[in-house]
This record gives C-alpha cells, structure tokens and sequence, in this order.
C-alpha cells in the first residue's frame, strides 16, 4: 500500500473521478446481453469479428518504459491486472524480457506515439490515432484466441487530459476481448460520456461473462445468447448482479483513489 503523501499525489496529478450511477436499467437480463453483444462481440474500428475473443492462455506482461516514473506506471498496472485475473479467473503476471510477453505496455512520450503506433500497429493504424489519448490492438489466430496484445500510453499527453489511470484501466481492459465502445452502455469505462475511470459494477459482469467455463474463443451471438441468459438468470438468484456495484471496489485502485 502507498504511503499516504503518494496518495495526495495521486489524486492531484491523475485528476481521476468515479461515479456510482443511481440508473439500475443496466442489471436487467436484456441490458446485460445487449451489452456484452456491443462490448465483447463488436469492433470499435471494424465490423469485422462479431465473435468471442478472448485470452485461451496465460497472460505475460512486459512494460516497457520509455519516460520516467516506472514505478508508479508499474503499481497502477499492477493493481489492475491483480483485479482483472479474479474477475476473469484467468492468470494474468509480469515477465522479465520482452521475448516472454504476449502483452507489451509501451509507456512514452506524445512526440514519439506516432512510430511507434507504425512500428507496434502498423501504419494504416496511424490513421486512427487523432483524437485519441492512448491506443491497443490485440491479434487473434486462427480459432479468435486472443495470441498477443500492445498497449501504447503518450503519458503526457494522457496526464494534460487528467486519463493516465484512465489509459490503464481501459486499453488493458479492453485487450482482454471487449474492444469495442459503445454509448449504449452506460455506466461503463467503455462509453465516453460516462465519467468513469476505474471499473463499474457492469464492467465487472461483462470480464465475468467473457471468462465464463461455459464461453470460448469464436462463438458466435448466436451461440452464445443461451448461455448468457442460464448464468444471468443464476447470478439474479445469488446476488452477484445486485452488489456488482459493490464488489467491483475490492480492487486495489478504489481505496488508492478514495473509494
């Protein structure tokens, strides 16, 4: 844990908000399907896809500092990947070399985020980099197993906009297998106008619903729609959807952010 002054640090350089949404209309069935549909089987850039991705292995981490702070970047990763691998149930760790990694976080400067978007992306994804603050990219093989993901933060330009925490949350987040943002999901790190910089209670059964024993790698909205309603339907019987909101702050980032 940080030491109390790094705290005020935190929240006066990171300029991080968290809202709890008194709008409910998100834990009915049909919201919860739709959502997931719009998060995990869209794409914010292509409407190629339109089927489960996600992670069938282990997740290697390997950042990548090109500006200073590596600690702080490191503890706020950390604490993010800590709360993604028990909502997925799926193991999540930081390596030692970039050759063990099949996650790369690049944390850099503004003034270079354009070759390095060429070098990691690609340079057709220049094209899309303007009015963005931070971008990722995963690949998928043959069967839409997720093989390997880059994440790219210019931190300056993500602190000038206050998102530093923002980037992490989200772009991590998002190469787990929900790639897409959408306005119809609300309240939710994927939607733009939701005030949102860590992750909601929706988030939370979105990453669930992915990770779920009875999902894999290339379903379709099809072949999915039945299992999601079977798990929906147990979790308004056990309460999962009902304290989602709550159980979301058991990640580390909510007490360091003062929630």
């Amino acid at each position: 844990m940080f030491p109390l002054y790094r705290r005020f640090v935190f929240l006066a350089l990171l300029n991080c908000t968290f809202a709890a949404s008194a709008d409910y209309r998100w834990q009915q069935p049909s919201y919860l399907v739709q959502a997931f549909t719009q998060v995990a089987l869209r794409n914010e850039y292509s409407q190629q896809g339109r089927v489960v991705r996600r992670w069938e292995k282990p997740i290697r981490v390997w950042l990548d500092h090109k500006v200073g702070d590596k600690s702080l970047h490191a503890d706020l990763v950390r604490m993010h990947i800590t709360h993604l691998s028990s909502l997925m149930q799926h193991p999540i760790s930081f390596v030692s070399s970039p050759e063990q990694a099949n996650l790369k976080i690049v944390f850099t400067q503004q003034r270079d985020w354009a070759e390095q978007i060429g070098q990691l992306f690609g340079e057709k994804a220049i094209n899309v980099m303007h009015g963005a603050v931070c971008m990722a990219n995963f690949r998928v093989n043959s069967r839409y197993e997720i093989e390997s993901a880059a994440i790219i933060i210019p931190v300056d330009q993500a602190r000038m906009h206050g998102k530093l925490v923002t980037c992490i949350v989200e772009e991590i987040t998002q190469v787990m297998g929900l790639p897409n943002d959408s306005e119809a999901v609300y309240p939710s790190i994927f939607n733009d106008k939701t005030p949102e910089s860590l992750l909601s209670g929706l988030d939370g059964l979105l990453l669930k619903m992915l990770y779920s024993p009875e999902l894999r790698s290339g379903m379709t909205e099809r072949d999915v729609k039945p299992f999601l309603n079977k798990l929906i339907r147990n979790w308004q019987n056990d309460g999962t959807i009902k304290t989602a909101n709550r159980d979301i702050r058991s990640g580390e980032l909510y007490p360091l952010l003062g929630y």
